[in-house]
């Protein structure tokens, strides 16, 4: 199958591959009803009328679900201390394609004057993967967020541990589970929003270790691909194995929230946490 990939900001659309079927510029392949669409057959929260959600860029999911976000920690920088070959020719092209300079965005965000420290992460930039830069970003927001008693709120998205960086992108691991057990000792909220994919590293983490997980419709969440698994145990696995759907029903994940109410869904969760109440309702 042929992966049909991000919506740009600017309701500009692109799918890798595209001319390779020929297709316009206006217009993308659903994945799961196989339709052509067309720009504005794609809603405003970047999914088909099947329900099938397109994968977004991290700021289009700050527009997206908060009023406000101030980026925090943007001076911190990736760099190939292990004079990995071919490396600072990859991190140019991922800073190309995401617009981003590490593949995690975190900064200090609102929901209806509700306040919250929040980090998302971005596929583009080398499918998300986790670096030191990554790690440590996502540290110093749980530090932030124990500092001035805030929730936080995290959407994941990752191939998994950066190998360009060896051992030290394994060690984000700990750093980051460190840094969210030491937010949960002061009984601060963690959410977590599983999206496609999440795996490798980041699932075996910060990605499960939330007090709520959330998920995408359809998302791919799991540690090793299907097909390492099954040469592994010497058996088949189960249709739909490591799609949100699945995990739901095996209790990794808490609810499936479609996109369009997640910003209400993240707001109610948050007033429970603080003993509020909707004054909408």
């Amino acid at each position: 199958m042929i992966n049909f990939f991000h919506v740009k900001p600017g309701n500009e659309l692109e799918k890798e591959g595209r001319e390779k079927i020929n297709l316009p510029e206006d217009e993308i392949v659903c994945p799961n009803c196989h339709k052509t669409l067309k720009e504005k057959d794609i809603s405003q929260y970047k999914t088909c009328s099947c329900g099938y959600h397109f994968r977004i860029k991290a700021r289009e999911r700050a527009e997206m679900f908060f009023d406000s976000f101030d980026e925090l920690f943007t001076d911190l920088r990736t760099e190939d201390i292990l004079s990995f070959p071919g490396y600072e020719d990859k991190l140019a092209k991922a800073r190309k394609a995401s617009g981003e300079e590490e593949s995690v965005i975190v900064g200090k965000a609102s929901i209806d004057g509700i306040e919250a420290a929040v980090f998302i992460m971005e596929s583009l930039f080398m499918m998300g993967s986790m670096g030191r830069v990554t790690g440590e970003k996502i540290t110093r927001l749980f530090e932030y967020a124990r500092e001035h008693k805030l929730p936080v709120i995290g959407f994941t998205a990752s191939g998994g541990a950066r190998m360009q960086e060896g051992l030290m992108s394994l060690m984000q691991m700990a750093k980051v589970s460190g840094a969210v057990k030491k937010h949960s000792n002061d009984g601060l909220l963690y959410i977590a929003v599983l999206t496609d994919p999440t795996t490798g590293g980041v699932t075996a983490s910060f990605a499960m270790q939330a007090d709520i997980i959330l998920s995408e419709p359809g998302a791919l969440i799991g540690f090793a691909g299907k097909r390492v698994i099954e040469q592994t145990i010497k058996s088949e696995l189960p249709k739909g194995f490591q799609r949100s759907e699945f995990l739901l029903k095996c209790g990794f994940v808490d609810k499936i929230i479609h996109r369009k109410d997640l910003r209400y869904s993240l707001k109610t969760i948050l007033l429970m946490h603080q003993g509020g109440k909707d004054e909408s309702l």
